[in-house]
């Protein structure tokens, strides 16, 4: 037991050697690796094969420049990543990011997550993650094309349907990925729709995408509270952000019979007692594109709070959908004073490890992203196999296809937290049981 212990000490330290500077990706590495010492006592061949060290290095690295012009003729220079983390599964498949806090390491820290979340739903997906440092927020449409084209003519000849698949994250919607497709199609003359996913309905893309990974955290926490005997009716809740993720499990809380009293984006937080009036939060973020603040100009009776907390506001459930590490330990202790009953993961690992371990320790239902927020991507491998198909699905039906996916993901990670002397926890389950599907498929392949 000791030497497995000494082992992961020092497969974490050879990760945080080899790639300095990188803390997302350190923080990712060691949530994981720490839960697997009870996998190498139980299958020895997955460390003799050294499984976790290859897991922890990506398959392959791209890094490249764009250059594109704003609408006054100025040439801007902003860089492009795309981390294939690995393909024992199926073709990569991850989102791209637009956003200035776009690096390297970020990316990386998101390819590693994305290969156990892909491998959690059971769908054949392999894991990666790319985007780029550049922020569509105030650019007209014309400059977010021409950088999408940009970005587009180096990237193209490293996708393809089963090589890798990317779609949508911050920053990139319905607008960027057309942009991002039609450049595709322009370059290879080949209306290959197999290749991005989080496409428009009208030309290739799945009904319920848009909200799938929303809808996903909503079903994921619906389960979490039957196993406890509870449910989400009538439960208080508050969402951190009001992007596309926030929207949508917004939209399922309320459907589900519970009352959503808050929301964010970084400029601060609306506090809405009545509950938040979704049809505001969609025409101001989706259509007119400004800042939460301006919900407060139109319902005054909700209050806006600039650079507020809004983990402060009492809630019996909290789901972080804004970024990676905004939820911390101090946060997780208010929410559980006010009575907080489950927390779940909407964006990539918003909780702090402290964070966690404070949920862990209070024994609330914690619902790890790379399970909780795995509907997106599910959805996503769903939108491939009408591409492949040349079909398309009704709403109804791809909506409880997701369902039955979070409900088995669900159902999956719970049972193998019980097998491995953890019940209930979520973390170790999802962790696990990424890791043992990987690792199945790595030691089949031999060593590659």
């Amino acid at each position: 037991m000791a030497e497995i212990d000494a082992r992961i000490r020092r497969i974490i330290a050879d990760v945080m050697r080899r790639n300095p500077g990188e803390t997302e990706f350190h923080q990712a590495v060691t949530e994981v690796t720490e839960t697997l010492a009870p996998v190498l006592r139980k299958y020895p061949q997955y460390a003799e094969h050294k499984i976790i060290e290859r897991i922890c290095e990506p398959e392959r690295q791209i890094i490249f420049r764009v250059p594109w012009q704003d609408d006054r003729g100025e040439v801007h220079i902003n860089r492009g990543f795309r981390v294939g983390f690995n393909s024992a599964l199926g073709p990569y498949k991850g989102g791209l990011r637009f956003h200035p806090s776009v690096n390297l390491g970020i990316v990386k820290f998101l390819g590693f997550e994305q290969t156990f979340k892909n491998a959690i739903t059971g769908m054949p997906i392999g894991g990666a993650k790319g985007g780029a440092d550049f922020d569509p927020k105030g650019k007209s449409d014309d400059e977010v094309m021409r950088f999408c084209q940009s970005f587009m003519t180096e990237l193209y000849r490293h996708l393809g349907e089963f090589t890798d698949v990317p779609a949508g994250d911050i920053g990139v919607g319905q607008r960027e990925i057309g942009y991002l497709f039609g450049q595709y199609k322009r370059i290879t003359n080949r209306y290959e729709s197999g290749v991005l996913t989080g496409k428009s309905p009208k030309w290739g893309g799945s009904l319920v995408r848009k909200e799938a990974t929303g809808y996903g955290v909503v079903y994921f926490v619906e389960e979490m509270l039957k196993v406890r005997g509870d449910s989400v009716q009538g439960k208080t809740c508050i969402v951190s952000g009001s992007g596309n993720v926030a929207i949508y499990a917004m939209e399922k809380l309320q459907q589900l019979g519970a009352k959503v009293v808050a929301c964010s984006d970084s400029n601060g937080v609306i506090y809405d007692p009545r509950g938040i009036r979704l049809e505001t939060v969609k025409r101001i973020k989706e259509v007119e594109r400004r800042r939460i603040s301006a919900y407060a100009e139109e319902h005054p009776e909700a209050e806006y709070r600039a650079g507020g907390n809004i983990w402060t506001i009492p809630c019996e459930v909290a789901l972080p959908c804004a970024t990676q590490n905004e939820l911390d330990e101090a946060s997780v202790r208010t929410l559980l004073a006010n009575g907080c009953l489950a927390v779940a993961e909407g964006a990539n690992m918003p909780t702090t490890p402290g964070g966690v371990r404070a949920l862990l320790e209070a024994g609330a239902a914690y619902g790890p992203g790379k399970a909780a927020n795995a509907g997106g991507v599910a959805t996503s491998a769903l939108e491939m196999q009408q591409n492949a198909s040349r079909d398309a699905w009704t709403f109804e039906y791809t909506e409880q296809r997701l369902r039955e996916i979070m409900q088995k993901i669900h159902h999956d990670c719970y049972a193998t937290a019980e097998e491995f002397g953890c019940p209930g926890n979520y973390v170790v389950g999802a962790n696990i049981l990424g890791f043992l599907r990987v690792a199945e498929a790595m030691v089949a392949f031999g060593l590659i």
